[in-house]
């Protein structure tokens, strides 16, 4: 909302006193600047590859950018005279995710990761006194040892000597330089490469509460720029693992199937850590420039800020709020925890800070926004910037406001959440009415809205355990009692239908010999496998991009109550025969790398005990994260106040970090954006996608708006199309982004058709 400040204060104030006020690093206040981000627009063009631009980054003094493409090409650009210093013939047989300078070497040599399995390390100095045409230079160092795709690449800040690798394969390898220059490829009779530092071949996890046993495909590491012996990994499951280096067991090779090393913690949003799906995964995961944040990006699904708990590592302990299994459970399957017949209406006597006689502008301000969102609600419009009012009041305001008027504003934004049914918008209410009615425990509003958050579950027995609690402390509110019988009424039809079905289903039934399975049980379990890939790989394989097929498929669309979805759907069914071959279930070669433990019985000897996880501190919304695994989301400067993220509409969005306040949105590619990238130092950032450009973003605009795009961007009426447009896309498309690799695995011969039932394909 164009009305609402933001909190970095005035920038000419600050311009000001950086005379005068020696306290703080005015150079990180002012570098990111909302009033210099929302100038940012796009300023120039670097062209040079040939293929999708999969990677970019930045050396440390932000003198020179590096691009790794599906071209096979890495370049090295000038910041200063915007052009292109060298574009080096990497040699890699497949698609270059990862690029990097290896710090401490004058920027002479830089490492790159790819989709043949490799690491590649070049020395820029051999290129000296050659041409642009002149690009072939032959590795310094060449390590095979991956299996599978190499996804992402670490270097330590002041480490010349070292470089981490993240691969498909599970496993995360430190290489040294002095060490060897190469190793075997993969699988080679005689390899023993002692560099693996994580082995995670048997560490994804479906829940919070299950024992890791499948592969974990690494898509994503980040080492903390101030405590460079923290690790961070994400991969194909919900749970970023934050590690020590210092507790891990010493490097072993691959030769030898080792149990997942034990983590410091594990960082999940509460509503994902129990779904299980097998598209639910991370795309990147990264720290924060002071080291005390994380940011997850997932594929079909949102941004989320993480607080990282040191424990020990913090002076001032940990901050963040971890959770269990079984507080999952108590969230995800509430009952009233109060004794409604025992309890005394609450009228709102219950404060939080004492405030002052004289209510101050800043109350005042919060309770305008309070009403502004409660419009929204009542008019049934501009839910978005209902909800962005209440973040402002909760996330912007927290310590000032008084606990009355937090209990309210929870309880209205739970209210937008339910309205407006955007992807996971019912968890969020779910964790308002939980919040509102630990403030004011009989809350008539928090339990309806609770209540109407579990039907939209379809948890219609606890739902009425709300709604009648509810109604014991309101009988007169008429919809909450609209809301009792609503229930009931539904809960007799299920049961009516449930005695139909048991009285004459018998014949209709279709004849079962075992569980049917879903799509998505049979999906998880062939990307998680030990079957190895027969035969060459395909072109499509290849790229990161391409290689994905979109099947739409009508799920729970979201939207407003009545809204009539028929006339969207395209009604047809599915009937799917699947066979896995013999040869599938044998297993690897001596090194094993590839696929996931066949030892499970590491993890079942003991039992299991689950590990606690860290909630999430924000969300980020109105991208659309689904057709690419490299999707990076980046904190912005050296203060970290502004998060940035790529997106599949061709744009990218930018956020404030404290209140989750989309203030930016640009249009940065024809189809996607993958790469966000900021400057070390300036007010510049540096975007790449599908398109074979990078794109470089300045605060040139002469006018500071919500959005931009080129020479002209769109209309700011055009903000709320584009992200309701991502949001339908993600909610449309859940469970339905199925690799070509996958699909060539599976051979339609064996299962009885009809086994797998017929749904509901809707037009893309």
């Amino acid at each position: 909302m164009e009305t609402m400040n933001l909190h970095d204060g005035n920038i000419t104030h600050l311009l000001e006193s950086r005379g005068i006020d020696f306290r703080y690093d005015f150079n990180q206040k002012l570098q990111m600047h909302s009033s210099l981000i929302r100038r940012l627009s796009h300023e120039r063009e670097l062209e040079g590859h040939d293929g999708c631009v999969n990677d970019v980054s930045w050396n440390s003094r932000g003198s020179l950018l590096i691009s790794g493409s599906d071209d096979g090409h890495i370049n090295i650009w000038s910041y200063a005279g915007h052009r292109l210093l060298h574009s080096i013939e990497s040699g890699h047989s497949n698609n270059i995710f990862c690029t990097r300078f290896v710090p401490e070497t004058s920027d002479e040599l830089v490492v790159s990761g790819a989709g043949d399995s490799e690491v590649r390390l070049f020395n820029l100095s051999r290129l000296s006194g050659r041409g642009l045409e002149e690009n072939a230079i032959a590795p310094s160092a060449l390590f095979q040892c991956h299996s599978k795709r190499v996804k992402k690449l670490a270097v330590e800040v002041g480490n010349p000597n070292m470089v981490w690798s993240a691969s498909e394969d599970g496993t995360l390898r430190q290489h040294d330089f002095r060490e060897g220059a190469s190793c075997p490829p993969a699988g080679a009779s005689h390899q023993e490469c002692r560099n693996v530092l994580l082995d995670l071949r048997c560490g994804a996890k479906r829940s919070l509460a299950d024992a890791p046993k499948q592969l974990l495909a690494l898509k994503s590491c980040d080492i903390s720029l101030t405590r460079p012996h923290l690790f961070l990994v994400g991969g194909s499951d919900a749970f970023a693992r934050l590690y020590d280096r210092r507790m891990l067991p010493p490097l072993t090779s691959c030769s030898k199937r080792m149990k997942s090393p034990p983590c410091v913690n594990y960082l999940c949003p509460m509503h994902l850590s129990e779904r299980g799906r097998a598209s639910l995964h991370l795309t990147h995961v990264t720290f924060s420039p002071n080291g005390e944040e994380v940011l997850l990006s997932y594929s079909n699904e949102h941004v989320y800020l993480m607080d990282v708990d040191y424990g020990m590592f913090s002076p001032s302990g940990g901050s963040a709020i971890q959770y269990t299994s079984g507080d999952v459970s108590k969230l995800m399957n509430p009952s009233p925890f109060l004794n409604v017949m025992q309890v005394q209406s609450s009228n709102g006597s219950q404060n939080g800070p004492h405030t002052k006689t004289n209510v101050t502008s800043t109350i005042n301000k919060c309770r305008e926004l309070l009403k502004i969102a409660e419009k929204s609600l009542t008019e049934g419009t501009n839910y978005f910037y209902g909800i962005e009012a209440c973040n402002e009041v909760l996330n912007g305001h927290v310590c000032e406001i008084e606990l009355t008027l937090r209990h309210d504003c929870l309880c209205t934004r739970a209210a937008l959440y339910l309205k407006r049914k955007w992807k996971n918008d019912v968890h969020m209410a779910i964790r308002d009415c939980n919040e509102a009615l630990r403030i004011i425990t009989t809350s008539v509003r928090a339990l309806l809205f609770m209540s109407e958050a579990l039907v939209q579950l379809g948890k219609h027995e606890e739902a009425l355990d709300f709604a009648t609690a509810a109604q014991c402390l309101d009988p007169y509110y008429f919809e909450v009692t609209e809301k009792v019988e609503n229930i009931k009424r539904h809960l007799a039809e299920v049961e009516a239908e449930r005695g139909n079905k048991g009285n004459n289903g018998a014949h209709k039934s279709e004849p079962r010999g075992a569980r049917v399975l879903s799509l998505s049980d049979i999906f998880y379990r062939e990307m998680n496998s030990d079957a190895p890939q027969e035969g060459p790989r395909s072109e499509r394989e290849d790229s990161d991009y391409d290689e994905e097929l979109e099947l739409d498929f009508e799920t729970s669309i979201s939207g407003d109550e009545g809204q009539d979805v028929e006339s969207n759907t395209l009604h047809g069914s599915l009937n799917l025969r699947i066979r896995r071959g013999e040869s599938n279930r044998e297993s690897r070669g001596a090194n094993g790398s590839s696929g996931s433990p066949t030892s499970s019985s590491l993890n079942d000897r003991v039992p299991y005990q689950p590990e606690a996880a860290i909630d999430m501190r924000q969300r980020f919304v109105g991208h659309c994260n689904i057709g690419t695994d490299i999707k990076q989301a980046s904190f912005l400067g050296l203060g970290g106040k502004y998060v940035a993220s790529g997106s599949d509409c061709g744009r990218w969005f930018i956020w404030e970090k404290r209140t989750g306040r989309l203030i930016k949105m640009l249009a940065g590619d024809e189809t996607v954006v993958n790469c966000v990238q900021c400057h070390p130092f300036d007010c510049v950032v540096a975007t790449s996608g599908i398109d074979n450009t990078i794109k470089i973003w300045t605060p040139t605009a002469s006018v500071p708006s919500i959005v931009a795009g080129g020479a002209a961007g769109p209309e700011t009426a055009d903000v709320l199309d584009v992200i309701e447009s991502n949001q339908r896309r993600l909610c449309r498309n859940r469970e339905t982004i199925l690799p070509i690799g996958l699909l060539e695995r599976i051979q339609m011969q064996e299962l009885t058709e009809g086994s797998l039932h017929p749904f509901e394909c809707a037009q893309s």
